[in-house]
């Protein structure tokens, strides 16, 4: 785009528009060639109400084009909350309200997402079938707004739905494509306001199910029950349970599909256990899932790291034997010297053995807590830490081996630690390769 249109779109200058327009009268149609943005996305990202008003008039179709993202300026304007620039634009067209950009998202879900009150209740009012649009995982508009801890944004959209139609509630029963309702994902992500609000106000029509099952074979109950954290989950099981709600393993059901059976099938929990427990994509939160990973990375660091100062037998507190000059004390017992690992003395293989598989948890522990902590504050002082705990490690264990298997021990340490960094370069060279490739 050229410079001069884009900073009038910016700006909102209306006067430059016109000047530019009048000096190339082909300027928006140059456009299409030279760029896949156009003035009417920064317009609508800067809020500029009568600067889009103009540009509807000059070129009305801008309204249908994409950027590379896969944002048209209805999208641009729904996800900042620009009211104003939304019902201008939905003038021109009212189909836009359920257009759909990048994974299938339309206005709605991003105004719901970003907890745009105002640009939602339009969008429902103006176009109540979008409340049943699905992204490309198949969730509503209330999935996004729960998902993303936006309580009043999903009030508005039922509110709103109220207020044109009785069956909204059958929107609150639309599973996503792990089979979570909205009420799963409450009560998943600890959505106190939302449980309270859709069961404990006393106003719940009986079309909500609070007793529906994913794909997991989990109720809503189970889902709070088996991964409990807050003191708070105990209210919310008490609101679950005075609505009616079970766990899976109690509710007997018929199934809905095919004929009717007089034996009703109890829902039972998978056959292998560890289903209920695998991180799926689209389900559980990554950042929940980077927050486990980071505890478990710091527990196995702590564990190597204090295994490696002190292995199995300890070290010798006096020397016996013969020690490292060769000298020896007339005893028979194996030489240990003071501060030598008694382990490694005794047999070398062993605690080279020992040394090599310890120190690759170690190693492999401190560069998980490197990758999971990327962009933390403080970033310099952390790695500051790491790398003092990494020379402390090296130089403990290093001192501790015996004179034998010492050049044995070095070169176990410090190769191990160039081969693991050269198998992450390669998966990551190999990654990089893959995606040029596709």
């Amino acid at each position: 785009m050229d410079s001069r249109l884009s900073e009038a779109s910016k700006t909102g200058d209306i006067q430059l528009l016109h000047q530019l327009v009048a000096e190339n009268p082909l300027l928006f149609h140059n456009l299409a060639l030279t760029s896949s943005e156009n003035p009417l996305h920064v317009a609508s990202l800067a809020g500029h109400v009568e600067f889009v008003q103009e540009i509807l008039k000059l070129k009305p179709a801008f309204v249908h084009e994409m950027t590379q993202d896969g944002f048209s300026p209805m999208h641009i304007a729904a996800a900042n909350g620009y009211l104003e620039v939304v019902r201008e634009l939905l003038i021109v067209d009212p189909r836009l309200c359920r257009m759909k950009g990048r994974d299938q998202w339309t206005l709605l879900h991003y105004a719901a997402a970003r907890g745009r009150g105002g640009v939602v209740k339009e969008m429902v009012l103006a176009c109540p079938e979008s409340l049943e649009d699905v992204t490309l995982y198949d969730e509503t508009s209330l999935h996004l707004a729960v998902n993303n801890c936006q309580f009043e944004a999903f009030k508005t959209l039922v509110e709103s739905a109220m207020e044109l139609r009785k069956d909204c509630y059958n929107v609150l029963n639309m599973k996503d494509k792990n089979g979570n309702s909205v009420l799963h994902v409450a009560t998943w992500k600890k959505q106190h306001q939302v449980v309270k609000w859709l069961v404990g106000n006393g106003k719940t029509p009986s079309a909500l199910e609070v007793n529906i099952v994913n794909q997991s074979g989990l109720t809503p109950l189970d889902l709070l029950l088996i991964f409990p954290s807050e003191t708070g989950d105990r209210e919310i099981e008490e609101i679950l349970r005075g609505a009616g709600a079970s766990r899976a393993q109690d509710i007997q059901y018929t199934p809905s599909h095919g004929p009717m059976e007089t034996n009703t099938l109890q829902l039972q929990q998978p056959n292998n256990p560890m289903e209920y427990f695998k991180f799926k994509m689209g389900r559980d939160s990554p950042s929940d899932a980077r927050t486990a990973l980071l505890v478990v990375a710091v527990l196995v660091a702590t564990t190597t790291f204090q295994a490696g100062l002190s292995p199995l037998g300890g070290v010798s507190q006096d020397s016996t034997g013969s020690n490292k000059n060769g000298t020896g004390s007339g005893s028979n017992e194996p030489a240990h010297s003071a501060g030598e690992s008694i382990m490694g003395s005794d047999d070398n293989i062993f605690f080279i053995c020992f040394v090599t598989f310890n120190s690759m948890g170690f190693f492999v522990s401190l560069y998980m807590i490197c990758v999971l902590t990327t962009n933390f504050p403080m970033q310099l002082e952390l790695l500051m830490c790491i790398l003092a705990m990494y020379g402390t490690y090296n130089t403990a264990v290093i001192s501790i081996a015996p004179a034998n298997p010492m050049v044995c021990v070095s070169l176990s340490i410090y190769g191990l630690q160039t081969l693991l960094s050269l198998v992450v370069l390669l998966r990551r060279l190999f990654r990089i390769r893959l995606r040029e490739l596709h």
